[in-house]
């Protein structure tokens, strides 16, 4: 991540409109109203943000009225404002919202959005329920990991002449596709389960606390991945994924201190609680960054540790939910679109993204409807627990967007991922609405811990 947004940066100081506006002599004036102004780098940043930012609501609005999560509407906002769209029917409009100067700016803007809400996914990741999770919530979890990890390996093998980096190792690519085809959006499952008045049901509080494990473990792989990647031998991976778990470990045993500290900054002000959380975030961000893995993943194992219970930590994680998910986040949505161009990928590829869709699929739901059947659950039941399992969002677009910064997929490639992404969260709510209501028969009077308020304040995943 430091090495694109800094190439970024410096690609964009080394043209000419860029050096234009940082010299206002060497610029001609724009004349207002009798006085004459230089123009500023901001200008366009002032007209990109609320663009990008109206236009993602409008989407999220839009398929809401559809019945699909805001999130779908949203990414497919994001998307249809890159060269898919936009660039494509209006190029001249297109350079004009989001010109060359601004995006990265746009970039940055979004990744402190990104690594806000991977904060926030931490801090709302609840695994209490699976201190006493019976054997059908453990089985579904590792299937609905193992399944697709397997398919995703065999389908990446025979994709790696074809769609790999040149600069690329095998086993990075094979083993990077397998983690990115296991994710399971667990926010977004959150608004869905939440939208259809599942949150008080038995399925609800089975599947998420099997995407909680899902998820736990996916970035545990990741992780690793991550460090086979950017390092240049495997002893240097090891070292990496090593400092990593060295570094969750000492969050963990940090954590009564951290609950200290937070409960006497809350008797001053939830403002000190609020710069306390966001300065731990950022750093701890930063420390797995010059590990060598990317920040969004320090910040996620932060938002993991943050003490529970306190009231001043939910208000203040409840403020940065406010400002960063509907005012920054989309810029993070437009840095994907930016970066998916559907309409340049080569019609051999085609067959490509068929096969991504399938295996994603197959591996995913096939996988946790299996478990689920084979641990007592009927079909349609066990259906629904394999078309929630296999929801993703903004979950996947985030490793998506890490393996585009790493370099370890091609653009096409990317493309054809976010594509399998909005296809497999779109279906959810229209396969559940199939499979109709009585897979949810209430079992238990209380639901899953984490589901109300994160159903409550999740829009995104």
């Amino acid at each position: 991540m430091r090495a694109d947004i800094t190439a970024g940066v410096a690609a964009a100081d080394r043209s000419p409109d860029t050096a234009a506006c940082r010299c206002s002599t060497t610029q001609p004036p724009v004349p207002l109203g009798g006085l004459v102004l230089p123009t500023h780098p901001m200008l366009s940043v002032l007209l990109a943000v609320p663009a990008v930012m109206l236009a993602c609501h409008a989407g999220g609005w839009a398929l809401r009225r559809l019945g699909q999560p805001a999130v779908i509407g949203e990414i497919l906002a994001g998307i249809m404002l890159g060269p898919t769209l936009l660039g494509w029917l209006a190029p001249d409009l297109q350079h004009h919202l989001l010109p060359p100067t601004a995006l990265p700016i746009l970039s940055a803007l979004g990744t402190l959005a990104l690594l806000t809400f991977l904060f926030l996914i931490g801090a709302e990741l609840d695994l209490s329920a699976l201190r006493d999770a019976k054997s059908a919530v453990i089985s579904v979890s590792l299937t609905s990991v193992l399944a697709p990890l397997a398919l995703g390996a065999g389908l990446a093998w025979a994709m790696y002449p074809h769609l790999a980096p040149d600069s690329v190792g095998r086993l990075p690519f094979i083993l990077f596709i397998a983690v990115a085809l296991s994710i399971t959006a667990f926010p977004v499952l959150a608004r869905i389960l939440a939208d259809r008045g599942l949150e008080n049901t038995h399925l609800g509080a089975f599947v998420m606390a099997c995407a909680a494990a899902n998820d736990a473990i996916a970035w545990c792989l990741l992780t690793a991945v991550i460090a086979l990647v950017v390092t240049a031998t495997p002893l240097a991976a090891l070292t990496a994924a090593g400092l990593t778990a060295a570094l969750a470990t000492t969050l963990i045993l940090l954590r009564p201190l951290l609950h200290k500290l937070l409960n006497r900054a809350a008797r001053t002000s939830d403002d000190l609680v609020l710069v306390m959380m966001c300065a731990g975030l950022l750093l701890t961000a930063y420390a797995t960054d010059r590990i060598g893995v990317h920040p969004a993943l320090g910040a996620f194992l932060f938002g993991a540790n943050i003490p529970r219970g306190l009231p001043s930590i939910e208000r203040s994680t409840a403020r940065l939910r406010a400002v960063f998910v509907p005012v920054l986040l989309p810029l993070y949505f437009a840095d994907i679109g930016l970066h998916t161009n559907l309409v340049d990928v080569p019609s051999g590829q085609w067959g490509w993204a068929l096969a991504i869709v399938c295996v994603a699929v197959l591996g995913k739901w096939g996988g946790a409807a299996a478990a689920a059947r084979l641990t007592g659950a009927d079909w349609r039941r066990a259906a629904a627990i394999g078309t929630l399992m296999n929801c993703r969002g903004v979950t996947e677009l985030v490793v998506l967007g890490i393996g585009r910064q790493i370099g370890i997929i091609t653009p096409d490639l990317f493309s054809l991922l976010v594509l399998m992404t909005v296809v497999t969260t779109a279906a959810t709510s229209p396969v559940l609405s199939r499979l109709g209501d009585e897979i949810a028969a209430p079992h238990r009077p209380q639901p899953h811990r984490g589901i109300r308020s994160m159903a409550r304040n999740t829009r995104k995943g």
